[in-house]
């Protein structure tokens, strides 16, 4: 598929690595051979999926004339971390629209993401309660901006539309190369799955290339077969945009909802076993919201035979780290 003919801004120099996570394969009985894409090494402040998306979606917003960035996440938000720190970047006004989806954790001081987003020079933040339309919320700031004379561009909440997702179908071919340059073959891959922007790039890229990898959402948010709805309209509007000229079949979706209650970004037991299991194994961090669920769900799926024994199975880190020093208590 032909990403060239789409504006992006070149956030991506290069490659990330592809690693064999030997110890790690070990702490979970050698049943898997368990490998890492380690997106949590892109570029931008502290690293992230979040930069791939917005290589496409600032240049799009560039395009537009637009002099001011407008998104949206949860109180601890990593996309509205690296939307903030590409727009500084780029010169461009950030103003960040927060949902606090559980009821009292906005906390002014809080440390993690929070604390870098006045280091980095958020223009304002703006907390609406958990269940907000965000849209509307974000266009409300929009429409202020635009009578003091400014022109923004609003980025929808993980940078999930067509455009943000196209950085995953580029991250998708990225890894086709590198299989072929490894002589390494997948089995399965495993990938995140909250906005859906990732999660439905990667599924347009393999598809959308032939390649036919079964690929495993855990879902950080929502029930399986919620998310799995949403990821597939994303999906297929991606493949449409590029025009790849295919209809993908709703069961190349898959969808695992059991592994993040009790609820977004609510720890439980799997997530701290999987951020402290990986970093005692492999000195890699993951987040508590995103990866360290996701992760909890791989490994349970692993100890549960899921995947064939001896299977090769990537897993995709997007990164997200800085959330954890939100969550000391967690750890402690």
């Amino acid at each position: 598929m032909n990403l060239a003919k789409f504006p992006r801004r070149g956030y991506v120099k290069e490659a990330t690595p592809i690693e064999y996570l030997a110890n790690f394969s070990k702490a979970l009985g050698n049943k898997v051979n368990v490998y890492m894409k380690r997106d949590d090494l892109l570029p931008g402040c502290a690293g992230g999926n979040k930069t791939r998306k917005l290589d496409f979606s600032i240049a799009d917003a560039l395009s537009k004339g637009a002099d001011t960035i407008i998104t949206c996440g949860a109180v601890q938000s990593n996309h509205c971390r690296l939307t903030l720190a590409w727009a500084v970047h780029e010169g461009l006004d950030c103003h960040l629209v927060l949902e606090e989806r559980v009821k009292g954790s906005y906390n002014p001081e809080a440390s993690g993401n929070n604390f870098l987003y006045h280091l980095l020079g958020v223009k304002s933040i703006t907390v609406v309660p958990g269940g907000s339309p965000m849209m509307e919320e974000m266009e409300k700031v929009a429409e202020k901006l635009r009578a003091e004379g400014k022109k923004p561009y609003i980025i929808p909440g993980g940078a999930s539309n067509h455009i943000g997702a196209l950085g995953y179908v580029s991250c998708a071919q990225e890894i086709m190369q590198q299989m072929f340059e490894m002589g390494l073959n997948f089995d399965h891959v495993v990938v995140p799955s909250g906005s859906a922007g990732t999660h439905a790039g990667m599924i347009a890229g393999f598809y959308g290339n032939n390649m036919d990898v079964p690929m495993i959402g855990i879902d950080v948010s929502r029930p399986g077969d919620v998310e799995a709805a949403i990821v597939h309209k994303l999906a297929q509007e991606t493949l449409d945009y590029i025009g790849a000229g295919v209809t993908l079949p709703e069961e190349k979706v898959v969808c695992f909802g059991d592994y993040y209650q009790p609820g977004y970004s609510i720890p439980n037991d799997g997530m701290v076993e999987a951020v402290k299991m990986l970093a005692r194994t492999e000195a890699i961090l993951l987040d508590p919201v995103y990866s360290g669920k996701a992760m909890a769900g791989m490994i349970d799926l692993i100890r549960k035979d899921y995947f064939p024994k001896g299977a090769n199975v990537l897993f995709l880190h997007t990164g997200g780290s800085p959330a954890l020093y939100a969550y000391l208590p967690t750890f402690r």
